[in-house]
């Protein structure tokens, strides 16, 4: 039986995403929250491990505020079996190393987990560090970046993509894992797992349940800070070829000199 856990992220969607005024932190309240897709993809790997071996449990976990619980119940409906939610107003403004550190508090506390899983890095921060980082804290392996994943004989086992080539990895029992978006698409939730989820466990926390303490949080005991932000420039117009006889070869030309081919 794999025990597995998946870190979801709730994130602003990116049509309607502002900051905050004075602190440039994500304005989280008038945004509309979705859950993240590449946290869909990382769920959709658990189920399909969950679903090989025959057994198993996956749980869903995610730090926010409780407008985060509906992207804990879209997991949920996929087919995940309960969610825990780690809510509350001190955590608020906390950076990747306090989440983390949050993150892993709880996991400690979740007995037989043999597995955690998360989305190599969210649309909303894009730090790609958090599970490295929990990793860290829990003093387990880490895979990180995976384009596919495989448990068994208890290992878990998987594919990264670098520039130089694609490595296949391996390591123990329990592990973290993070995937990328080539890992594969999410299903659905169907109309009947979007019943189910209705009655499945979703426990809710707040730092008072836990062994963190409010002064190893928050925006104001942050070791980074956003100093300030601007509107990604708008693309500029590609190259236009004129194809008068010798347009194939000079956009090969072009693709030689960029290193795509």
């Amino acid at each position: 039986m794999t025990n597995i856990v998946v870190l979801i992220k709730q994130v602003p969607d990116y049509t309607e995403r502002e900051l905050s005024d004075g602190d440039n932190t994500i304005d989280r309240e008038n945004t509309t929250a979705i859950i993240d897709e590449i946290s869909s993809q990382a769920v959709e790997t658990a189920l399909q491990i969950k679903d090989a071996a025959g057994d198993g449990k996956v749980t869903v976990f995610t730090v926010g505020p409780a407008g985060a619980k509906d992207a804990l119940q879209k997991a949920l409906a996929m087919g995940a079996d309960e969610a825990v939610l780690l809510s509350d107003d001190a955590i608020a403004g906390s950076d990747v190393v306090q989440t983390s550190w949050a993150i892993a508090n709880v996991l400690s506390g979740l007995e037989g987990t043999e597995l955690v899983i998360a989305g190599n890095e969210a649309s909303d921060g894009r730090s790609g560090s958090v599970p490295a980082i929990i990793a860290e804290y829990l003093g387990l392996p880490q895979l990180t970046h995976l384009s596919s994943v495989t448990v068994e004989g208890g290992n878990v086992k998987g594919k990264r993509e670098l520039d130089d080539g694609v490595y296949e990895v391996e390591s123990a029992l329990p592990a973290v894992i993070s995937v990328n978006e080539k890992v594969g698409e999410a299903r659905f939730p169907s109309f009947k797992g979007i019943m189910a989820a209705k009655k499945k466990p979703l426990n809710e926390m707040a730092l008072g349940d836990t062994n963190i303490e409010a002064g190893q949080v928050g925006l104001d005991n942050a070791s980074t800070k956003v100093v300030s932000a601007a509107p990604k420039p708008p693309r500029e117009a590609g190259e236009k070829i004129e194809d008068e006889g010798e347009g194939g070869k000079q956009i090969a030309e072009y693709l030689v000199s960029q290193k795509i081919i």
